[in-house]
């Protein structure tokens, strides 16, 4: 964009080589056509306002936002065949099968759920480089600490071990490989995209973006695979930069897999439509008890995953515990209350069978916890998938059991909803996805004030624990600790700046000594024309360093702050749509005095909890003058 519309018209504007050149004294005239180019290229206003036009250009399109419209469908049509793949043969073919077996032969369950997470060991041990790390924790994960980077060599064993996981009654559904294998296909399309100038930001892009289109297709409903995605890095956040793609992509994979096997919601809640304001309060106390339930289950669970991961024998082995203790769940159950209700698998058929039975309170509190033991026994053990399907029944449990024997409310769907996200809110720290969720996948939008009220309460009461153990809180607020504080105590005084007549294979050459800094200044002589980054400058193949200039890769747009501006109001500037590199701190005379950088505030952030800031410039070298301005090391040319 920054040379496209310059380059077109300098192109059009002016005379081709094959054109005839002006020879008055030779008789020779030039075209009329060639004439009017001349005029209209060097006419004043052109050269006024075609600038302007050009800058407001790249102020509009500065996000880049038109390549998703091209990269986030490719995702999301690639994650919803999958997807449908997977649930065709799990929910199609064999979870019916097996569960219709287990129920006329309750002595199969726990050979055959040990057999089934025994083959899951065997799997995840010998054909993965590590056996513990699989389905949403990975994503989160390789989001925070790998660029979004996943490796795909395990990509299908992995798949098939969700598979037989959830195929042979593990306590869990397909969330875990829907979420996964999204954050997989979009991790790896970034691989075969990069030579399109993609950088490491849109690899954790395309990494959300593949995960909410896995969420949108395995539930059917594409804005709780947008908010989900979104909310799933953080506890109290939003991964805000993925929102346009994640949107893009979660619809492009709902029609993909509706195309298949229907856009209808999984679960149909029918009962009432409407409620009143004793509801809302019943709703607010139904939040407080699953909170502390849900606080109590997480905890349980942390506990359990880290002894299965410590615990030093082979990873197949623990697979096979956890399917014994698994069976045992399934089979006590039946023997205490025989029928068609089962803790076990995927568990889909479970919700409409709470709602339309007449189950008894304490056969749903005990399907609770039978359901909430299995999902411990299949996951802490090293069952390949996600508890978001176990916690949403178990807390459709529950609100139907409070309906009946506290409320003694009709309106047994407006509480078992309200226990729905409310367990999901407080499991996962995902308050919006659990309410847009109950909405979308139930069809009960009437119940979104409840669900939202219950989210909430179960949210603050469950505290900070989370079964993902992964999740972050995110850096802005810990930026609280700087939030105060001025630029001028965390930017840097030694400024190394760029002429813009550099090749980058010359200005490269010259940073040897100084390959800590990531941004730079760029000046004309005197004039300070932008910033570059050493980013931009890696993107440009390097075989085409000795012809660009840093004037071709240079960000044009750099602001100008004083050394007493907050540094809430230098990130605000550096976040903004702009995404500046960088900032020039200036004195009242307008000398520069430094730059701040994302990097400087984070590093002042990293040195405020570790020892006093002021240490952090004891070693500074000796000889800069930071009173009057900062000496400036340049690139020259002849280096």
């Amino acid at each position: 964009m920054d040379r496209s519309i310059f380059a077109y018209l300098k192109s059009y504007l002016t005379p081709s080589n094959g054109a005839r050149s002006v020879n008055t004294r030779a008789g020779v005239e030039r075209p009329r056509s060639a004439r009017k180019r001349d005029w209209l290229l060097h006419h004043p206003l052109l050269r006024k306002y075609l600038p302007l036009v050009h800058e407001d250009l790249v102020a509009v399109y500065s996000r880049d936002l038109q390549k998703w419209l091209i990269v986030a469908p490719v995702i999301g049509v690639s994650t919803g065949l999958a997807i449908t793949a997977i649930t065709e043969i799990v929910l199609g073919k064999l979870w019916p099968v097996v569960l219709h077996f287990y129920l006329h032969h309750h002595w199969a369950i726990v050979p055959l759920l040990v057999v089934g997470f025994a083959i899951t060991g065997l799997i995840m041990q010998f054909l993965t480089p590590d056996p513990d790390e699989h389905s949403t924790e990975e994503v989160i994960r390789s989001y925070h600490e790998h660029q979004g980077d996943i490796d795909m060599r395990s990509f299908a064993p992995k798949l098939i071990a969700a598979i037989t996981t959830v195929g042979f009654g593990g306590s869990a559904a397909l969330e875990g490989p829907s979420i996964y294998g999204g954050g997989a296909i979009g991790s790896w399309l970034w691989t075969k995209l990069r030579r399109f100038q993609f950088d490491d930001r849109d690899r954790r892009i395309m990494l959300i973006c593949g995960a909410a289109a896995g969420m949108s297709a395995v539930f059917r409903a594409p804005l709780t695979g947008i908010v989900f995605a979104l909310e799933m890095p953080y506890r109290d956040d939003l991964a805000h930069e993925a929102l346009v793609p994640s949107l893009i992509a979660s619809v492009v994979a709902f029609v993909t897999l509706s195309s298949f096997l229907g856009a209808t919601p999984l679960f149909n809640f029918a009962g009432a439509t409407s409620f009143g304001r004793h509801d809302l309060y019943w709703s607010a106390l139904l939040g407080v008890l699953v909170g502390l339930i849900a606080m109590a289950f997480v905890v349980t669970f942390r506990r359990s995953r880290s002894f299965f991961v410590k615990w030093s024998i082979p990873h197949w082995a623990k697979l096979t515990i956890g399917g014994l203790l698994t069976g045992l769940c399934g089979l006590l159950f039946l023997h205490i209350y025989p029928g068609l209700l089962l803790p076990l698998g995927p568990n889909y058929e479970a919700v409409g069978q709470i709602l339309g039975g007449h189950h008894s309170t304490s056969e749903l509190l005990t399907f609770g916890g039978f359901k909430l033991a299995a999902t411990i026994s299949t996951l802490a053990s090293g069952g390949v998938s996600a508890m978001f399907v176990p916690l949403f029944l178990t807390g459709e449990a529950l609100g139907t059991a409070f309906a009946q024997s506290v409320v003694h409310s009709p309106a047994i769907g407006l509480y078992a909803a309200v226990g729905m996200a409310s367990f999901i809110s407080a499991g996962y720290k995902t308050p919006l996805a659990a309410v847009v969720f109950v909405a979308e996948a139930t069809g009960a939008h009437a119940f979104i004030i409840p669900a939202l009220i219950g989210a909430a309460v179960a949210y603050a009461v469950s505290g900070d624990a989370s079964a993902s153990g992964d999740q972050r809180l995110h850096e802005g607020v810990k930026l609280q600790e700087l939030i105060e504080t001025p630029v001028s105590e965390v930017m840097q005084r030694r400024v190394i700046s760029a002429q813009a007549s550099l090749t980058l294979h010359e200005f490269v050459g010259s940073l040897t000594p100084h390959s800590h800094y990531e941004a730079f200044p760029v000046f004309d002589g005197n004039h300070l024309l932008g910033a570059v980054t050493l980013s931009s400058i890696v993107r440009v193949s390097s075989d085409e360093w000795k012809e660009r200039t840093i004037r071709d890769v240079m960000a044009a747009r750099i602001s100008r702050i004083s050394a007493d501006c907050a540094v809430s109001e230098a990130l605000r500037l550096l976040l903004g749509a702009h995404n500046q590199p960088m900032l020039l701190v200036v004195s009242e005379k307008g000398n520069i005095i430094g730059i701040v950088t994302k990097t400087d505030i984070l590093h002042a952030l990293k040195i405020r909890r570790e020892a006093p800031l002021e240490a952090s410039y004891a070693t500074m070298p000796k000889g800069w003058d930071l009173a009057d301005g900062v000496e400036t090391e340049r690139a020259s040319e002849s280096r």
